[in-house]
């Protein structure tokens, strides 16, 4: 089968617009991409062109590719318009398995065979997804982090049926058009990040029900502590420094007897109303009045100048290398 290169993609199919979707036809827009929409929810269209003129100034920020405009969104009424028009879709509908299931089975008998149909979900193996299909092969999931219009990293992965060459393509189009990808060898629950995420998680939680330390303490931890190191390089290289020239492996021999304890407290802890009780009021106290929509506009502001500092210096250091 014959496949479009993935650098020479100039449109993309969004199926399902609301907070990932929107934010995918935003980031799309922003490499100078035609974003070809659908989605049946009454009023879709004046939602997604609302928030797309309301993130265009971040876009901006952020920079635009050659070509970028808002004006490349167009909506289209069926899949079948969607899938004449482009070479993959993605999708970002509700986490329900048996619904997703319906629609890729729906999209599949719909459109050409080579359209690749590109999944958001942050739960659902592909495997799972792909059941009713005539043309699993051409499935994938691409799990993005929220906003996907700001944070660039995001998750490729086949399912049992995917065919690798749809894996390779995929990985290779969302990395030529802004993102930082895994190319995942195999499936794996929660994917990456959100393993990750969820061990912090259920550690925060295990801390606050045993009354060790406040919600307001443990986001003080990450965020004046490894969550600044961690925006430069990630976990594993930030302990390899912790080794000095070492490296990891002095850091294995040095540290690594001292970390068993820890790496056997990961069960997640039972949600009692007392838990519940202490997380919300924490998230309240530190919330201190403001808005979540206030708070949000905050983490995406602070997200850009973040990105661009990182990404002033790396080229200021190619420039002298």
């Amino acid at each position: 089968m014959t496949r479009i290169a993935p650098e020479a993609v100039t449109a993309i199919g969004i199926l399902g617009t609301g907070v990932i979707g929107g934010g995918w036809a935003c980031h799309f827009l922003r490499q100078g991409l035609e974003v070809v929409a659908y989605d049946k929810a009454p009023g879709a269209e004046e939602r997604l062109r609302q928030r797309v003129a309301e993130a265009w100034p971040k876009l901006e920020q952020l920079g635009l590719k050659p070509g970028a405009s808002p004006d490349k969104l167009r909506f289209v009424d069926s899949l079948e318009a969607l899938g004449a028009a482009v070479p993959i879709i993605q999708e970002s509908t509700p986490e329900d398995l048996e619904a997703k299931q319906a629609l890729f089975a729906e999209v599949d008998a719909a459109i050409p065979a080579e359209v690749i149909i590109s999944s958001s979900t942050s739960g659902f193996p592909m495997s799972d997804i792909q059941v009713r299909c005539q043309h699993p092969e051409r499935t994938v999931v691409c799990h993005p982090f929220t906003p996907p219009h700001i944070v660039p990293f995001c998750e490729v992965v086949g399912g049992q049926k995917t065919d690798p060459e749809v894996v390779d393509w995929a990985a290779a189009f969302f990395q030529h058009f802004g993102k930082e990808v895994a190319k995942m060898e195999r499936e794996l629950h929660g994917f990456i990040g959100n393993r990750l995420q969820d061990a912090i998680w259920r550690e925060a939680l295990h801390m606050v029900a045993a009354g060790e330390c406040s919600v307001e303490d443990i986001d003080k931890s990450i965020a004046y502590g490894p969550g600044l190191r961690w925006a430069i390089f990630g976990p594993c290289m930030n302990m390899a420094m912790c080794g000095g020239e070492g490296g990891m492996a002095r850091m294995l021999d040095h540290f690594g007897p001292s970390l068993k304890e820890p790496w056997t407290r990961l069960e997640a802890p039972e949600l009692t109303e007392a838990l519940y009780g202490a997380m919300v009021a924490g998230a309240d106290e530190v919330l201190g009045g403001r808005s979540m929509t206030e708070l949000l506009e905050e983490r995406d502001e602070l997200l850009i100048r973040i990105l661009k500092t990182i990404e002033d210096y790396r080229e200021e250091k190619a420039q002298q290398a």
